[in-house]
């Protein structure tokens, strides 16, 4: 049975909540969809929860967030501390879109606003063969973000990409830690609603191509499951 602690970096908008749940909602049906038996836990960085120690906890997911991990708020450089403590007691450890940038940066990495702009809607990754983890050629997963790894740390070996985020998965030589770009705990109906948030924001042809694309399969289910099992160490 995995157990699993979440680090809530982020929150989704309040109008949205009560119809789609919180990013650790999401998760947390991600998992149990690999595994009914999964145990999480949650620590709510907004909410003011202490970060625990991680040489006490099994696994850890960091999640999304709408801050930038070079923003300079004061809860970033406690949580790269974590993220280093972790890495070092080789604990179980994703991150995602926020967490996969925040890891990179705890790490050596570089990470800022990509000059490519808005990655919304669904995007198709490359796999890189025989990595170990996720056993496929591709997966099509939502993404929304603007920030991008743009140099992996040293001991980081890419093992998702595309033309549009080069870095968009992380396998780390720890064995213990992976870091994806696009978001699997997100489900169509909240990837429109990242799309519908964009409005204004990114450009009008970037939004309704990324609406659009939404109307595609994606591949949900392989990214998570491969997640989940590389958490649980199974």
């Amino acid at each position: 049975m995995a157990r699993i602690t979440i680090i809530e970096t982020g929150q989704v908008p309040q109008k949205y909540r009560e119809q789609h749940g919180s990013f650790p909602d999401m998760f947390e049906r991600m998992v149990r969809t690999e595994d009914p038996t999964a145990t999480v836990d949650v620590v709510s960085i907004p909410n003011g929860d202490a970060l625990p120690d991680p040489g006490k906890l099994e696994a850890v997911l960091i999640t999304g967030a709408a801050a930038g991990v070079y923003d300079g708020l004061d809860w970033i450089a406690p949580l790269e501390h974590f993220v280093r403590t972790a890495y070092a007691n080789k604990t179980p450890m994703v991150g995602i879109c926020f967490g996969h940038q925040l890891i990179a940066q705890a790490l050596g990495g570089t990470v800022r606003k990509s000059e490519k702009g808005w990655g919304i809607g669904r995007h198709v990754y490359q796999v890189l063969p025989e990595n170990g983890v996720i056993a496929c050629e591709e997966v099509a997963i939502a993404a929304s973000h603007q920030d991008q790894v743009i140099e992996p740390p040293n001991d980081a070996l890419t093992i998702l990409s595309s033309e549009f985020t080069p870095h968009a998965g992380l396998l780390y030589a720890n064995g213990t830690t992976l870091t994806v770009q696009p978001h699997p705990e997100f489900d169509v109906a909240f990837a429109q609603v990242c799309c519908d948030l964009r409005d204004g924001k990114a450009p009008d042809d970037v939004v309704a191509t990324a609406r659009a694309s939404l109307a595609e399969p994606m591949d949900n289910a392989k990214l998570g499951g491969a997640i989940t099992r590389f958490l649980a160490r199974r």
